[in-house]
């Protein structure tokens, strides 16, 4: 029956794959013609960063099966590839190709967000489900009530105005048109009247506890804080946002690669909360988050010491020495997690 457990969704691309890089070469070009390629990229966010393996994902599973074994099936969403490691029979785990639940029309997809808006049509997933991008990792023991309370997502709902960043514009652009979307549905100032304890809830970061307050003085949405964390989803939601967004929907997923004129899984979050159907929670007290550099000292202590519970390192449109930072956090994750789990071949179950 849905609403009586807790899925988890993984999306994971190998960028090493001969036949997936062969595809993808073969749609840049036809994106990419001859004296616009920097422009088009850079309209599209096509970087290196957005594909590239950091030989990890083992520790994924490690850290699921020890921290969150409450887990009820895990939904692993590849375009088709899969680590060679990877006990595909395990009970718990459901491979989940592009194919099987994206319509053919938007095939074949270099584009997350194309990904992450058809996640509903995964078969046999419930109806509250966390989505991991597959850079957000468990370092401590997390319960179902972290993600999930009374049937409801737990979640912070935060002002935070749209960032003008230059070295990332695609997603200042799509955190706008988040904000656009929200605008016609919701009234800022009626939304905090309907729900002041949601927005100055007692435990909120300062920060952004005296963000909303500020926030007040400006009648419009200026854009939202959304923790680049785990995200916690009901699948209804992602169905409601179907039927009043389609046509917007349809123009995201037809983009093959991340355009500019997107929107994003955010959306669906926020959504949740401006409706108020999500539970109210500090949940960045357990959790840290890491743009990777070159070296990595703070990031490296935090794995080593177990500092948080849940933690992301997210590969940033930074130039790192790549073949040294995958060196230092892969060597931290294998002290934390030197045993197999039983989602790796030549484990029993």
């Amino acid at each position: 029956m849905r609403g009586e457990s807790i899925d988890f969704v993984i999306t994971w691309v190998d960028g090493g794959d001969a036949a997936w890089q062969a595809e993808k070469n073969r749609y840049g070009k036809e994106m990419y013609p001859a004296g616009a390629s920097a422009l088009r990229r850079a309209e599209n966010d096509d970087s290196d960063e957005r594909y590239r393996d950091w030989d990890n994902l083992k520790y994924w599973f490690r850290g699921v099966e020890k921290y969150a074994p409450w887990v009820r099936k895990i939904h692993f969403v590849t375009w088709g590839h899969l680590p060679e490691w990877l006990l595909t029979s395990h009970p718990k785990l459901h491979i989940v190709r592009h194919e099987e639940y994206i319509p053919e029309k938007y095939l074949p997809t270099f584009n997350s967000h194309t990904i992450e808006w058809h996640m509903h049509k995964i078969s046999g997933l419930s109806e509250r489900f966390v989505y991991f991008n597959d850079d957000i990792f468990l370092l401590k023991a997390v319960a179902e009530r972290d993600f999930f309370e009374g049937g409801l997502p737990c979640d912070m709902l935060a002002f935070q105005p749209v960032v003008a960043n230059p070295d990332n514009p695609v997603m200042s652009h799509i955190f706008l048109n988040n904000s656009i979307v929200l605008s016609k549905y919701f009234t800022k100032r009626d939304n905090v009247k309907g729900q002041i304890g949601n927005y100055l809830k007692p435990g909120y970061p300062p920060l952004y506890f005296f963000y909303n307050i500020l926030e007040l003085t400006f009648p419009l949405f200026t854009g939202f804080y959304t923790v680049h964390g785990p995200s916690p989803f009901l699948k209804s939601a992602f169905e409601l946002l179907w039927e009043k967004e389609g046509e917007l929907l349809d123009t995201t997923c037809s983009h093959r690669f991340r355009s500019e004129a997107d929107v994003n899984q955010y959306l669906i979050r926020e959504w949740q909360k401006l409706t108020g159907r999500f539970k109210a929670k500090n949940i960045t007290r357990h959790f840290r988050y890491f743009d990777v550099e070159s070296d990595n000292p703070k990031l490296i202590d935090t794995i080593l010491r177990q500092r948080a519970n849940i933690i992301c390192i997210n590969d940033a449109n930074n130039p790192i020495d790549f073949a040294y930072a995958k060196g230092q956090i892969k060597g931290a994750f294998e002290k934390i997690f030197p045993e197999q789990s039983s989602f790796e071949k030549g484990h029993g179950i």
